[in-house]
């Protein structure tokens, strides 16, 4: 029989122990994240971010905090961010007419330039529209990096830096992502507005 109780201290502390040990691993690659996005945001280019499912929704909410503000305490310009995430008509056409695997790569080709980031939220490393994406942000000249989880899949080898989730729970890599954005925003905006 399921026990909710024993269930919550579980899924609690599996979540805590995914902090402590992101504490330890990706200390250094989130740092280096927060250095790069400080160097685009320097330059005037823009955070691009994508992701399929659940990391679609957290590319719209990382793209927000970083557009909007994350602190509140903080008084600053807006920084250029954009989710590829959220335009039902250009995500449904080009599935439509260029296949759902093309679908990022066309809006980088599109709307990327040159010296901007391009943020690829996947547990799994292994999707491929988001895959074409990163060849596609290479041949732009894109910075690329890698909010990922598991081993890292194919995406670990092709993004120029990445931040991989310690665990294998698709759960506990999502909030890993989450926390991790966080992080980096925050040290966006104080490190340049405050």
């Amino acid at each position: 029989m399921f026990n909710r109780k024993e269930f919550i201290e579980e899924s609690l502390n599996e979540s805590a122990a995914t902090k402590k040990l992101m504490l330890e691993k990706n200390f250094e690659e989130i740092n280096e994240a927060a250095d790069v996005l400080i160097g685009v945001v320097k330059t005037g280019r823009k955070i691009m971010f994508i992701g399929n499912g659940g990391s679609a929704a957290d590319s719209q909410h990382l793209a927000t905090e970083f557009v909007i503000r994350l602190s509140h305490d903080l008084d600053r310009p807006s920084i250029p961010a954009i989710a590829l995430t959220t335009d039902t008509s250009m995500l449904t056409a080009g599935g439509n007419d260029i296949g759902f695997e093309n679908v990022f790569a066309r809006n980088i080709e599109g709307l990327g330039n040159e010296g901007d980031a391009l943020i690829c939220i996947s547990t799994s490393g292994n999707s491929p529209n988001i895959l074409k994406a990163v060849e596609k942000a290479k041949e732009k000249k894109i910075i690329t990096i890698g909010f990922l989880g598991k081993d890292g899949g194919k995406l670990i080898n092709v993004c120029d830096y990445s931040v991989l989730i310690p665990s294998d729970n698709t759960q506990r890599i999502q909030e890993g992502h989450i926390t991790a954005g966080h992080i980096i925003c925050e040290i966006v905006e104080r490190e340049l507005y405050s």
